[in-house]
């Protein structure tokens, strides 16, 4: 099953809202996004640091995960939404193994 890790920042038109309704549930929001798309929403956070918030997003595809990023963009309320694809390290490092058995360098 894919993972992913969804990060991103609050735009200022997002901040005023904060203050306007400052008990809003920001995981719910991004759950039901999540569940629009056929994800399941493992975590959620707002953070301290480069991103705002960092989410974690099993069981949709990435063009499920690319689709919550043009709405919520879209939307101007977020920007800088950034996805990360779990991937099996030990997979690829087969995978290199054989493309590398086919591969002669330049030189």
């Amino acid at each position: 099953m894919a993972k992913y890790y969804v990060m991103g920042n609050y735009t200022p038109q997002a901040f005023k809202g904060f203050i306007g309704n400052p008990n809003q549930d920001r995981a719910a929001a991004a759950t039901a996004l999540s569940e629009a798309v056929g994800g399941k929403m493992e975590s959620f956070a707002i953070t301290r640091g480069s991103f705002d918030f960092v989410g974690v997003v099993s069981g949709t595809s990435f063009e499920g995960a690319a689709a919550v990023k043009l709405a919520v963009e879209a939307s101007g309320a977020i920007t800088n939404f950034t996805i990360l694809e779990e991937m099996d390290m030990g997979k690829a490092s087969e995978m290199a193994a054989k493309a590398m058995s086919n591969y002669k360098p330049a030189g």
